[in-house]
């Protein structure tokens, strides 16, 4: 360990500030994903070894965070490592069922962000990525004897999957702001995301330094104080020079592999050419205008859909911190159907998930090894980054 190490924790009295400058980082995120990407979890094997600690001047927590929320990066490019460890069972190829239906409730294009990029929730991937600014970038997903790109360009958002030759094209946010179901997609948004959680139940430290991708970097590691939550802790190595996080690692309580770690392998901060950001849809390519105001429901779509809506409109938060559990009323009575049900999607869930009971009945927890869902038999969902027990009591108090 480098000999400028700190321990030094932030205490109740340095929440605000920490709030104000995640208010302020904010603000100078370079937007790499670009545009409708779907939420998921997604993360980096640990695929970037650390090439010794280099000595750097001391730094305390609450330094590291404001020089995070001052970083200003605006060009940039590089190479990020990605794959997920989430624990999920293998459905035998069902996934790629449900991707196609996610693909036709969105425009239709296995070019739409909103599809292509949950492939990024498991597995592992490298993405190329590239910057010049809030009006121009570009993030490639590298396949097998394929490519997937997302160029944004002033208006212009494009989609280009070379497999299929589709083009998906739209027009980017107004206020530049990334869009509410996008994910994040490099250590930067990461660490967005993940100091927004820092509160008087988080403890926030610093804990060395590192190279990545050949840069100096120093690492501000951040854990839950409570009990009961699957996180165990993050780290995030952050740029000495210019504040940019440079890898992102979130090991769960239970231990093991890291569940989310994200890092470049290379990156520069030179302007990238021009060029990089010039799309032209190939000849023969079938291109699919986004339909601005609407969102197509997938075909043969249940009614329940309509309940399920109306339930999320109610969500409500249960607890505080990192033991706080998203509860909502789907409207749907029965619950998930039990194994009983094999053969079919409804037999394949219920056999996955854990029966369980409680003051508010009965249900079925889905389990992974960062976030737990509980489906109750009265049509109730509670979801969170909490264990088994910390759904099943957040249940019973919401009664």
């Amino acid at each position: 360990m480098a000999p400028y190490e700190s321990d030094d924790s932030t205490g109740a009295e340095e929440i605000d500030d920490l709030r104000s400058g995640r208010r302020k980082a904010a603000r100078y995120v370079v937007p790499v994903a670009v545009v409708g990407v779907a939420a998921a979890t997604i993360g980096l094997v640990p695929a970037l070894a650390d090439s010794g600690d280099p000595n750097l001047p001391k730094i305390t927590a609450q330094q590291l965070i404001e020089k995070i929320a001052k970083s200003d990066v605006q060009q940039l490019s590089g190479t990020v490592k990605i794959s997920t460890d989430l624990g999920l069972p293998d459905l035998g190829g069902l996934e790629g069922s449900i991707a196609s239906g996610a693909t036709k409730g969105g425009d239709g294009s296995s070019a739409d962000p909103t599809s292509k990029l949950t492939e990024l929730a498991s597995g592992t991937h490298t993405l190329r990525v590239a910057a010049d600014g809030p009006d121009r970038q570009k993030l490639s997903l590298i396949e097998s004897a394929a490519e997937y790109s997302i160029i944004h360009k002033g208006k212009d958002v494009w989609g280009y999957d070379s497999k299929s030759n589709e083009v998906y094209h739209g027009t980017a946010s107004e206020d530049g702001k990334k869009h509410k179901d996008e994910a994040p997609a490099t250590p930067k948004d990461f660490a967005d995301e993940a100091l927004k959680s820092v509160d008087d139940t988080t403890s926030v430290t610093v804990d060395g330094t590192a190279q990545v991708a050949g840069r100096d970097a120093y690492k501000l590691v951040v854990k839950p104080k409570q009990s009961g939550t699957t996180v165990g802790a993050i780290s995030i190595a952050v740029d000495a020079k210019t504040g940019l996080p440079l890898k992102f690692t979130l090991t769960p309580a239970s231990g093991g592999a890291a569940v989310v770690d994200a890092g470049f392998t290379q990156i520069s901060f030179s302007r990238p050419a021009a060029s990089t950001f010039d799309f032209t849809p190939p000849k023969g390519a079938k291109v699919t205008e986004h339909e601005h105001g609407s969102t197509r429901a997938p075909e043969h779509a249940p009614k329940s859909d309509e309940d399920l809506a109306k339930g999320l409109d109610g969500l409500k938060v249960l607890g505080k911190g990192w033991n706080s559990v998203a509860t909502f009323d789907t409207g749907s009575k029965g619950g998930v159907p039990s194994a009983s049900g094999s053969g079919n999607l409804s037999g394949l869930l219920g056999s996955l998930g854990d029966q369980v009971t409680g003051r508010f009945g009965k249900g079925t927890v889905f389990s992974t090894r960062l976030v737990n869902a509980l489906i109750t038999d009265d049509g109730k969902v509670y979801v969170g980054a909490v264990t088994k027990g910390a759904l099943v009591k957040a249940a019973n108090a919401g009664q």
